[in-house]
């Protein structure tokens, strides 16, 4: 029985052993798991990007500014003009303007296209950061020609402006009015007289305005900008402050503005008080201050240096556990066995000696005796 008990011991530590290696491996299975996927993880990290943005003093007032006009006004193409007088009274001639009937109304798929851009406006009013998702989207090239609707050539009461201009680094003012304009000894002026009142009407849409060079992937702030006026004579200001913008992707560099713009706009009524001449009037100002944005992304050395982190890391407490779940499993499956570990009394080998005869002689005794007792009684 000893014997059997000994056998039984045996084989229960050994059952216990094996419970013990089978945690440590699922132990192991998981650690490698867990740096496979963290490792994983790990490497998007490093391959995602983020802008930095740095600020200094634009230092560069005699280069030229570019101005990226698209912009329609619901009315005809020879009732307006369009130029930009600077701050030193200087008439921006405006020969890289077009002129194009159109009709003002959208098509199903452009006025689609016109909601979406509303909706992406909104949306980059409240999260800032969509604009980081911009500048890495832009590329560098010529912006895509927008796509023109056979109108016809029948009833066009609207005229897109579209084009760019280029201009002095110094405040100025961009405007839509009526008549076309000419040059002045002391400024321009427009020839309105012989333009009946009753054809007036500045509702506009802006397409696209922009500030350096055109970047296509860039949203501006004025684009899908829309006004309609109830009134003839309406005049609609737009008070812009540009900032320089230096863009360095990795996909395009690029020299170009942002820009921020208060509006207002107001009917002109002389008898209400009212004063001002009707038309669509952007004056702008130039920061002092230029915006560098670069595109940067984790160096190859910190992302080893953070995956030998994550490999010691993990490795590290896989130790510890492999220790924890090994004593939990001699604790609970092994120790608190019915008698598996139960201490003997006796030491069983001692046991077996006594109960086996200490010589083949005192065996024989007992016989011997017996028979000389039988021939004494006879």
């Amino acid at each position: 029985m000893e014997k059997v008990k000994l056998i039984k011991s045996k084989a229960s530590q050994q059952v216990c052993r094996s419970g013990i290696r089978n945690s440590q491996n699922l132990v192991s299975l998981v650690a490698f798991t867990l740096i496979a996927v963290l490792a994983f993880l790990e490497f998007f990290v490093y391959r995602a990007t983020w802008m930095k943005y740095e600020y200094e003093v634009d230092k560069d007032f005699s280069s030229k500014m570019r101005i990226n006009i698209d912009i329609t006004v619901a009315m005809k193409c020879q009732y307006i003009g369009a130029d930009v007088l600077d701050l030193a009274e200087t008439m921006i001639a405006s020969d890289g303007l077009k002129y194009e009937p159109v009709n003002f109304e959208l098509s199903p798929e452009q006025r689609l296209w016109h909601r979406t851009l509303l909706h992406i406006q909104d949306r980059l009013r409240v999260e800032h950061a969509l604009q980081d998702v911009f500048f890495k989207a832009a590329i560098k090239g010529q912006a895509p020609i927008p796509s023109q609707r056979d109108d016809g050539m029948s009833d066009l009461t609207s005229c897109r402006i579209h084009g760019h201009l280029y201009v002095n680094k110094v405040a100025g003012n961009f405007h839509i009015t009526v008549g076309k304009s000419i040059p002045h000894p002391r400024g321009h002026a427009h020839l309105a007289a012989l333009i009946s009142h009753d054809s007036f009407n500045f509702s506009h849409r802006i397409d696209h305005l922009s500030f350096g060079e055109a970047i296509p992937g860039i949203i501006s702030t004025l684009d899908g900008t829309e006004k309609i006026s109830s009134d003839a004579n309406h005049m609609f200001q737009y008070f812009i402050t540009i900032v320089p913008t230096k863009l360095n992707t990795y996909k395009v560099s690029a020299d170009t503005h942002q820009y921020s713009v208060t509006e207002r706009e107001r009917a002109i009524n002389h008898a209400a008080g009212s004063h001002g001449v009707s038309g669509i009037f952007m004056k702008y100002d130039i920061s002092s201050l230029m915006v560098k944005v670069t595109e940067q992304h984790m160096p190859l050395w910190q992302f080893l240096v953070r995956l030998c982190g994550i490999i010691g890391g993990i490795f590290s407490t896989t130790g510890m556990l492999h220790g924890m779940v090994g004593f939990l499993v001699d604790v609970f499956c092994c120790r608190f066995q019915v008698g598996a570990y139960k201490p003997l009394t006796e030491d069983p080998m001692k046991t077996h000696e006594q109960s086996e005869p200490s010589s083949p002689c005192e065996n024989l005794s007992e016989p011997l005796d017996i028979g000389r007792q039988l021939l004494l009684e006879q």
